[in-house]
């Protein structure tokens, strides 16, 4: 189990890249940035959540998706081309799901 140490907005133009199908891939913008932690402290990662909640190892992620990357494209050059718009069914109505646990 991991705990989340902190939790940081993430800036416009970073994106998180799925491969949804053996040919196509669909990048979501990324909204937040969580620093997570093992529970006895011996180990640390980012993860990027999109918008959609998705980060990599979520045990309830896009079924057929799998994680690809993290990509940034300035803001001002688009966005990149497999960028989806999250449809009302993909946006969860139950709040997020990171959810901060208090430091011993």
């Amino acid at each position: 189990m991991k705990r989340i140490v902190e939790i940081v907005p993430a800036r416009p133009g970073w994106y998180a890249r799925w491969q949804v199908d053996p040919e196509a891939t669909r990048s979501y913008p990324v909204t937040l940035w969580a620093l997570l932690e093992e529970n006895d402290g011996s180990g640390r990662e980012v993860v990027g959540v999109d918008c959609v909640g998705q980060w990599p190892g979520a045990d309830d992620n896009e079924v057929g998706g799998e994680f690809v990357r993290y990509l940034f494209q300035t803001p001002d050059s688009g966005t990149p081309e497999d960028a989806a718009s999250p449809t009302v069914g993909e946006l969860r109505e139950s709040g997020p799901r990171l959810q901060a646990v208090p430091a011993a």
